[in-house]
């Protein structure tokens, strides 16, 4: 079997509401889900998801090569990147990618990826994560509503600037769980928003009042002093790592003892998700996804000793993508269908409606004065960004 070529598709995500963190709010309910296939002589196609804007460049190292060979191919991508280096979109090309040829290889398995891998249960414990931050507190009781109707008991609410704005939304998601347990898994998500200072002093203010199960991103991504001097003044513990694109850049972390939790975000691809989880379990570490559309690194979760929680960020899939996995008793229930379970309908995707452009702020932006407050400041949610103003950070 060789690897003969791709397409790059593109879907949409219609979530009913608008998504977004302490960063910013997206400017539409909908979001764009970029969708890779790769093509081989025998007719099985793998699919990938997410952004890969340098495939043209990365597919050379994996064109001609048998797809099967997917760990060593994945080095392969890493080398022919060498100069250059593999960080941010880079990486995202390298694991969507690494996606689809898992998804071969199980395909011509004639399994799904997370028996091909060893798995032995098909049921991945999940915890709830609507996106929220922009929902006013009515339609996110009813959010988290129907996430406890699917049996999760834990969720995780997006945080960090108002206190008393985060404290009763942190009340209305428990309360939404309890039905499921009488002490819910509560996370706070700060996304980086803070500083070393205003993370002691924002969790030690919420522990007054709740049980946080870990506090989530509390600092800059690689700030292994920071975590760990975080550690010794709050009980949560600390979870990061989602943004990190390389197994290299978790030793310092490790090496300070800076997390409790390590995460791996799912569109670094599955290779990936797999030696970070070797790597925490070396520390004695559990490990947890953060996710993305179709939820593929669930099939490598079900294989990982260490692993503790998958992220659900809502119970319906992109146009388009048919995929074979439930949500039930608080967790992802993973089918039976060869592959990652995922088939493309391209003639819907063809006919999906096209998505605006990013907004000059939201999510995927961070604000001038994030790490810099010194208190409370006004927090615009409602209205998205428009070309001749800003939205205040």
């Amino acid at each position: 079997m060789k690897i003969t070529g791709f397409r790059s598709l593109t879907t949409v995500h219609d979530w009913g509401r608008r998504t977004g963190d302490v960063n910013g709010v997206q400017s539409t309910d909908a979001t764009v889900v970029p969708v890779l296939i790769i093509e081989t002589d025998e007719g099985i196609e793998g699919v990938g998801l997410g952004a890969h804007p340098d495939v043209a460049r990365v597919f050379a190292a994996v064109e001609g090569e048998d797809p099967r060979s997917v760990v060593a191919l994945y080095d392969r991508m890493l080398a022919w990147v060498f100069k250059t280096g593999h960080s941010g979109a880079v990486f995202g090309t390298i694991g969507a990618i690494d996606m689809a040829l898992w998804d071969i290889k199980a395909k011509a398995m004639g399994e799904p990826l997370w028996r091909a891998l060893g798995g032995r249960e098909r049921f991945v414990p999940g915890y709830a994560s609507g996106l929220e931050y922009s929902l006013p507190d009515d339609e996110l009781a009813t959010l988290y509503g129907r996430f406890a109707e699917r049996g999760f008991r834990g969720g995780k609410l997006k945080g960090g600037i108002d206190l008393d704005r985060d404290l009763p939304r942190l009340e209305i998601m428990r309360t939404a769980l309890s039905r499921n347990s009488r002490h819910p898994a509560i996370m706070l998500d700060a996304n980086e928003s803070w500083n070393h200072a205003q993370a002691a002093r924002y969790v030690c203010a919420v522990e007054q009042r709740l049980d946080l199960t870990w506090v989530e991103e509390p600092l800059r991504r690689w700030d292994a002093a920071g975590m760990a001097m975080l550690r010794g003044k709050v009980r949560a513990a600390i979870a990061s790592g989602e943004n990190l694109t390389g197994l290299e850049q978790y030793g310092p972390l490790l090496d300070a003892n800076a997390l409790d939790i390590v995460q791996v975000g799912t569109v670094w691809g599955i290779t990936h998700f797999l030696r970070v989880a070797t790597l925490a379990h070396s520390h004695d570490l559990p490990v947890s996804t953060v996710a993305y559309n179709g939820n593929p690194i669930a099939h490598a979760a079900s294989a990982v000793p260490n692993f503790l929680t998958h992220e659900v960020q809502d119970l319906a899939f992109p146009v388009g993508l048919d995929i074979d996995q439930e949500f039930d008793d608080g967790g992802i229930v993973l089918g039976d269908r060869p592959g990652i379970g995922i088939v493309v309908d391209e003639e819907r995707l063809a006919s999906a409606s096209a998505v605006p452009a990013a907004a000059a702020s939201g999510p995927h932006v961070r604000p001038e004065r994030a790490g810099l407050r010194m208190v409370a400041e006004p927090d615009v949610i409602e209205e998205p960004a428009t070309a001749g103003g800003r939205r205040t950070p």
